[in-house]
């Protein structure tokens, strides 16, 4: 799995590099958390469905 991921951060309105703050394997697959270097906001993908506000 990459260690970054270019998202578009809800907080800084525009794509930033997020990078991976930790990863595991739970009953529904592997979770893994995203944090934006920028401003701090972060979210979680559980097998690459993730959190972000639509």
């Amino acid at each position: 799995m990459a260690l970054e991921n270019d998202v578009d951060c809800p907080s800084c309105e525009e794509t930033t590099s997020f990078y991976r703050t930790a990863a595991m394997t739970v009953h529904l697959g592997e979770k893994t958390k995203w944090r934006c270097p920028e401003c701090g906001y972060g979210f979680v993908a559980i097998n690459g469905i993730d959190t972000l506000p639509a």
